[in-house]
């Protein structure tokens, strides 16, 4: 009877560390952005923003300009990410002009992003937050959350590689 207990107890205790050693197998691996066998724990910012189905027209013009790649594997970067609405803002003559300018395109979108992991709370009012293009946008809470003349219209859509605040117009270079 002691004996059956025993083993009882012992083969209950190895499936308990078990379970726990998976645990922390799976947290760890999770920390390092790898979870066990599944690739990325989380998509990056160019798979996130094929996910949400609004964002087709920006996702076009990262892969005109180049930039695509970029967002899909460096780390990390803060993207206000204009919708296909966003887009539709633009006269169609002056986006189709824009979307044949390599570098002006390139200029436009990285005027989007902002290097390092920026979430809502840490925006201030009147803040400048200076862009991948080389000049600084402003940041205005007043009234709702903008960048320079566009809505934040979303916050902190978490990607593997950064975060996406969502915004309902393509935002200019000065």
């Amino acid at each position: 009877m002691l004996r059956a207990l025993f083993y009882k107890k012992l083969i209950l205790g190895t499936a308990v560390l078990s379970f726990a050693a998976g645990l922390a197998v799976a947290s760890m691996q999770e920390k390092g952005g790898q979870k066990a066998g599944a690739g990325q724990s989380r998509p990056n910012i160019v798979q996130t923003a094929q996910q949400a189905g609004q964002f087709k027209t920006l996702l076009t013009a990262l892969k005109e300009a180049g930039l695509e790649d970029t967002l899909a594997n460096k780390c990390c970067f803060t993207v206000f990410a204009p919708t296909d609405d966003a887009f539709k803002k633009i006269p169609k003559e002056r986006l189709d002009a824009l979307l044949k300018d390599k570098e002006a395109l390139k200029r436009v979108l990285l005027y989007h992003v902002v290097d390092g992991k920026v979430y809502s709370k840490d925006l201030k009012e009147g803040q400048k937050v200076k862009t991948l293009q080389g000049q600084e946008a402003t940041i205005s809470l007043r009234g709702g959350a903008k960048i320079d003349n566009a809505n934040i219209v979303r916050t902190d859509i978490d990607a593997s590689n950064g975060v996406i605040h969502v915004i309902d117009t393509v935002i200019m270079p000065k």
